[in-house]
């Protein structure tokens, strides 16, 4: 392997360290930010560490053909060392920063969403329901005008058919205890009495 190649391979570890350090505070950071519950971190290390060999192993694979050296040890070592002293505090503010802008971009797609979508369609329906319980007291206002007008030619009417509608009637009620119905006569008779007295 020439000097260039182990340059080269010892620059690439030294990325590859800072690298793990920023991904290391951003995980920590977003894992508090969230909350995650003590039983998940095990798991949560376990996948960091994972991704992270898998990552550096894929690095120096394509550095220096995946060649295990002391000096990539000596790079990632050099490469932590350098983040945690000069640029974690820095990472770290910055992730604090992105977490609570995201908050805020979803609070205010939240509260966007709420005013111009849900307030509308609360408001709609409940015009929607006083129009339509409006159009319902004024159509019985109008039905009960409409059967007051009427009552004349109903009493009329009555007065009319009353030779023929009581015999008529009796002989309903006939026929009805004959076949066993008295109970349908009197029900059909109760409907009839109570619709004569509410509208006439």
């Amino acid at each position: 392997m020439s000097l260039q190649v182990q340059f080269v391979t010892l620059a690439m570890m030294v990325i590859s360290g800072i690298g793990m350090g920023a991904a290391f505070d951003g995980y920590r950071v977003v894992s508090n930010e969230l909350r995650i519950g003590r039983l998940w971190i095990p798991l949560l290390d376990l996948l960091y560490w994972a991704a992270a060999t898998l990552i550096v192993f894929r690095v120096l694979a394509s550095s220096n053909e995946g060649e295990v050296r002391v000096y990539v040890f000596l790079g990632l070592m050099i490469g932590i060392a350098f983040y945690f002293w000069l640029l974690s505090g820095t990472v770290i503010r910055l992730v604090r920063w992105l977490v609570a802008a995201v908050r805020s971009l979803i609070r205010l797609g939240i509260r966007t969403f709420d005013l111009f979508v849900v307030r509308p369609v609360v408001l709609l329906v409940r015009l929607l329901r006083i129009i339509l319980g409006c159009a319902i007291v004024f159509s019985l206002f109008l039905v009960r005008i409409v059967v007051q007008l009427c009552r004349p030619f109903w009493l009329f009417f009555r007065w009319l058919s009353a030779p023929v509608a009581g015999p008529l009637w009796r002989k309903l009620r006939g026929w009805s205890e004959s076949l066993g119905l008295n109970g349908l006569y009197r029900r059909m008779a109760d409907i009839i009495c109570t619709i004569r007295k509410k509208w006439f």
